[in-house]
């Protein structure tokens, strides 16, 4: 099987199709996703959120702000099952939805936690990462307030984020308060999409 064109294993294949089974599952009950993506769930979802460790596949740690539905937190932890190694920290409020997360992580065999907390209490509770990741969740300026305690404690912290055709305004107001150096992914999915890889992130006094 392929991914963005990246050859997948039988086991990693098999744990995103289980993972794909759940979501349908979940998501006839609550809202993890848009009702219209349900269907392209490989195209629309899995393979967008694969990009992430596609483009870092280091054994490390994770943080996913929003975590929601599992893209890409799940994604990345489901990849990371099969290096044995690193941890995927999945942040999510809404109870109903870290219970699917719960479901999918230990059904998966995928390596992460959930934690149903506010995203800004998230930094008291996991110390350290060397990545975060985030989908469909903020603008720009807003996810680094959310990322700035783990850069503060980690200078060569690099954030994943996945942006739609809008992005280069998002980097252009960010620019008022931030500095950060970026690289920007097209994305192997999505027309006119972007992830963009986030470094020395610091606020501008």
């Amino acid at each position: 099987m392929d991914l963005n064109g990246r050859r997948v294993s039988r086991e990693t294949r098999e744990r995103l199709e289980h993972f794909v089974s759940l979501f349908q599952k979940w998501a006839k009950s609550i809202n993890l996703t848009a009702p219209s993506t349900l269907d392209d769930a490989w195209s629309r979802h899995i393979a967008d959120s694969a990009q992430i460790f596609q483009l870092q596949s280091s054994p490390a740690t994770w943080v996913d702000l929003g975590s929601g539905g599992g893209f890409p937190g799940i994604v990345t932890a489901i990849f990371l099952a099969e290096l044995k190694e690193g941890w995927v920290h999945l942040v999510e409020s809404n109870n109903k939805k870290a219970a699917f997360l719960r479901t999918a992580l230990r059904e998966t065999g995928a390596r992460g936690s959930v934690h149903p907390v506010r995203i800004e209490e998230a930094p008291s509770i996991v110390a350290d990462c060397s990545f975060v990741s985030a989908r469909a969740l903020a603008d720009l300026s807003t996810l680094f307030d959310f990322i700035e305690p783990w850069s503060q404690r980690n200078v060569d912290l690099r954030a994943y984020l996945h942006k739609g055709r809008d992005y280069r305004t998002e980097i252009d107001k960010a620019h008022g308060g931030w500095g950060f150096d970026l690289v920007e992914h097209r994305s192997a999915v999505e027309k006119d999409s972007v992830v963009l890889e986030i470094f020395n992130l610091q606020r501008l006094a």
